[in-house]
């Protein structure tokens, strides 16, 4: 046979080869939701649904609520208890009344008047004494008067410092702070339970389902709504083994499916640690049984909205 020839039977099996073994490019897959089940952590009869079944929310919307007045009620109290501790609080660490303060320090000033009074007495009579002019007895009564004087004068002063301070001790002080304590981190308590009665969407998206309706018991952490946040859709397909190495959190890859306008980008952010055989409703050009690995991507946020769990979407790894 011709040199030419050869070459020719050559290359027509390479191509046929390559043919039987194509580098796969598109991978099958689908959108996966991952939802928010929210629930009131106290039981209680639901008051209102402020978000039905397919709406959307945005952060911070109010989803539900439940019938909160046996708490009200306990706030209320809680609320009373704290403003009676720290009224007890207050009189224990205010003064005594202006009037009796005032009173007080009126009564020092005439016992001071006195001991200067009886101190001027008592240095004439020491001087007469010392000249032989007054008795013994006359000095005696002079020393005895400034003494007295000056032990009312200390008493005064006492007196208008205890009036001046606290009325109650440290001790029942320091009784009463914790008791201000206590009753405030009650009513810490009580108004979270009330708040926690009317429960918020933590992210925006839509509402997929609704398991109770106004006016149902509901117990404690039973999930009254279902929430599919925006960020929580995901690409969802699976990878031969042949092709894992090509795939790496971060790596940029794009989705078509029917109905779609436009591709939908996304970025790698989780790969199996562990193969699998190909799930029965993905029905991949190849065997069903051969190994694969479970990838996942975050699609664009704009791109989110759109996107309904269990959508089915070929994946596409861009060139380059």
């Amino acid at each position: 046979m011709p040199r030419c020839g050869c070459a020719l039977l050559v290359a027509l099996a390479a191509l046929l080869a390559a043919c039987d073994n194509p580098r796969e490019r598109s991978f099958p897959g689908y959108i996966e939701g991952e939802y928010v089940h929210l629930a009131a952590p106290q039981a209680g009869y639901l008051e209102a649904l402020h978000a039905p079944r397919g709406s959307r929310v945005h952060r911070q919307d109010p989803v539900f609520s439940v019938s909160a007045d046996p708490d009200r009620q306990g706030l209320a109290e809680a609320e009373a208890r704290a403003r009676s501790a720290e009224e007890r609080l207050r009189n224990l660490e205010a003064p005594r009344r202006a009037s009796e303060i005032a009173t007080m320090a009126a009564q020092l000033n005439a016992a001071e008047a006195a001991l200067a009074l009886s101190a001027a007495q008592l240095r004439r009579q020491e001087d007469l004494a010392a000249r032989q002019f007054v008795s013994r007895a006359r000095l005696d009564e002079a020393r005895a008067a400034n003494a007295r004087d000056a032990a009312q004068a200390a008493a005064a002063r006492e007196q208008l410092a205890t009036y001046r301070a606290s009325l109650g001790r440290t001790e029942e002080r320091r009784a009463a702070q914790a008791e201000v304590a206590a009753t405030q981190a009650l009513v810490e308590q009580k108004r979270w339970q009330v708040e926690k009665k009317t429960v918020a969407s933590p992210a925006a998206g839509e509402i997929a389902e609704t398991f109770y309706r106004p006016g149902e018991w509901v117990p404690a952490g039973s999930a009254v709504a279902s929430l599919l946040p925006d960020g929580r859709r995901r690409l969802r397909f699976f990878v031969p083994e042949t092709r894992i190495a090509d795939f790496a959190p971060g790596r940029p890859v794009e989705a078509r499916c029917d109905g779609c306008a436009a591709t939908i980008r996304a970025v790698v952010d989780f790969i199996a640690p562990e193969a699998e055989y190909t799930p029965p409703v993905i029905y991949s050009r190849g065997s069903r049984e051969k190994l694969v690995f479970r990838v996942e991507a975050a699609p664009h946020p704009d791109a989110a909205v759109i996107l309904r769990p269990g959508l089915p979407v070929d994946v596409i790894l861009p060139e380059g």
